[in-house]
């Protein structure tokens, strides 16, 4: 399943696949470094917004084709088509970053994540690098500003400091670099990054969904305690607790994801 013209009719710029109740969305344009155009962006908001309609998928993965790039931020040589695109106030110029969705999301990441690359990995909830990716705020040197969250979700993933480090200074760090300061959660071997995406996307999708979603709502709010006990309490009648309690009581340990 594709979507998005790039230029030429019948050119897919976004791939979109489902497995099971995982969505998989890939931005297709390796010759670009996946950088992001107009028809790009829209093909990404369709599929996100898709996403989130369907009680049917759990998870999205987010991902760039080739090896070489997840995304390396906006097409520069059609910048002017992100913001006038329709719906880019609502959902961000590159497509997705001002789109709320209520389930989780993770970026597989290999190669350059850049720029509005970075702002889109940083919209996920999670990341997992391969030992090649690397991230940094290039477009400070050429003027461009982050308008598709940056300057909001870098520094509550990596912290104030980490973050101003990166917006001010435009460097481009590694994924072991990455790793210690906390804008991924995983280094995995070259060419890896999706796979082991997958199985943890598979992992959450297999849990009791009520609770994890009410968590995940309440740790993205930080919005206290009385929020947070409003939203889990909402979910102690839902079929699903009492069957899960059964099946601690029957025994049935399943263990954590691997490391």
């Amino acid at each position: 399943m594709g979507a998005g013209p790039d230029g030429e009719a019948g050119v897919v710029t976004v791939r979109v696949e489902r497995r099971d109740r995982v969505l998989v969305v890939t931005i297709d344009r390796p010759q670009v470094h996946n950088c992001v155009d107009a028809p790009t962006a829209q093909a990404l908001e369709d599929a996100v917004r898709a996403f989130d309609a369907d009680d049917g998928q759990r998870v999205l993965v987010l991902t760039g084709a080739g090896g070489r790039a997840f995304c390396s931020g906006a097409d520069l040589k059609a910048a002017d088509g992100l913001t006038a695109r329709p719906g880019a106030a609502s959902s961000g110029p590159m497509g997705i970053s001002r789109i709320e969705v209520s389930k989780p999301t993770i970026a597989a990441v290999s190669g350059h994540c850049l720029a509005g690359g970075l702002e889109l990995a940083c919209w996920c909830d999670v990341r997992i690098a391969d030992e090649t990716a690397t991230f940094g705020v290039v477009n400070r040197r050429w003027g461009v500003p982050l308008i598709d969250g940056g300057t909001q979700r870098l520094p509550r993933i990596v912290g104030l400091g980490n973050a101003l480090y990166l917006i001010e200074t435009g460097a481009v760090i590694d994924a072991a670099s990455a790793l210690r300061m906390g804008l991924v959660q995983e280094v995995v071997p070259q060419g890896a990054a999706l796979d082991r995406a997958l199985e943890l996307a598979e992992r959450i999708a297999g849990y009791p969904q009520a609770s994890l979603v009410a968590d995940r709502a309440s740790a993205l709010a930080g919005d206290g305690p009385e929020a947070e006990a409003a939203r889990g309490e909402a979910t102690l009648t839902a079929p699903e607790l009492s069957e899960g309690l059964e099946r601690y009581r029957t025994g049935d340990r399943p263990p954590p994801p691997r490391p």
